[in-house]
C-alpha cells in the first residue's frame, strides 16, 4: 500500500506534515528501507557531533534520535489500538516532557541504534501482520482522525523530517 491510497478521511491536522514527508512510498518496503538508510545516516555522523546543540535550549542528535523513539513506540500504540477497533480518543503527549526525562546523552550512540532497530523491526512485523481492514481502521489520536496505515506513514515522515533536521542544523 502505498500513501497516494490514503483517502482524504484516513489523516488530518499535524499528522499531513509526515505524511507529505514520507513521499509517496510502499509502506512495507519504506518502513524497512528506512530503518536501514538511517542508521547508515547517523553511523556517518563525526563522533564529536552527538552531543552538539545549535542553539541553548535545544536537543541533541542523541536526543532527537531518543525523541523518534518514543513516538514511533506512541505511533505504533496508537495503531495497534485502532487496529484492534478500540475506538477510546487517544489524547496528544507533550514531546518535550519525555524529552526532559531521559537520559539520552548518557547512553552510546550504538545503544540508541540498537534501541531503534529493536523498536523498528517490532514496528515492521506489526503492519506486517495486519489484514487490509485492520489497515484502514481509523481513530482519533490528538483530536484529529487517523488511520492505522496513516500512522505508518507518520512513522517514516517524522523520521525522515528529523533527518533534514540533522542536515540542516547539526552537520
Amino acid at each position: 500500500m502505498n500513501s497516494d491510497q490514503l483517502l482524504e478521511n484516513e489523516y488530518s491536522g499535524g499528522f499531513a506534515t509526515y505524511i507529505r514527508e514520507a513521499g509517496n512510498v510502499n509502506l512495507i518496503e519504506e518502513l524497512e528501507i528506512s530503518l536501514h538508510n538511517f542508521i547508515r545516516f547517523v553511523q556517518d555522523i563525526p563522533m564529536d557531533k552527538f552531543d552538539y546543540r545549535y542553539a541553548e535550549g535545544k536537543w541533541t542528535i542523541k536526543d532527537i534520535i531518543q525523541h523518534i523513539i518514543d513516538c514511533e513506540r506512541i505511533f505504533a500504540y496508537r495503531a495497534l489500538r485502532f487496529s484492534r477497533n478500540d475506538k477510546t480518543a487517544l489524547p496528544s503527549f507533550e514531546e518535550d516532557d519525555y524529552a526532559n526525562n531521559t537520559d539520552s546523552n548518557k547512553r552510546s550512540i550504538q545503544e540508541l541504534l540498537t534501541e531503534f532497530s529493536a523498536l523498528r523491526h517490532s514496528t515492521l512485523l506489526f503492519y506486517k501482520s495486519l489484514s487490509e481492514e485492520q489497515l484502514k481502521r481509523i481513530g482519533t489520536a490528538s483530536n484529529n482522525q487517523i488511520s492505522v496505515r496513516a500512522l505508518g506513514f507518520v512513522v517514516i515522515g517524522h523520521q525522515k523530517h528529523h533527518q533534514k533536521v540533522f542536515e540542516e542544523r547539526y552537520l
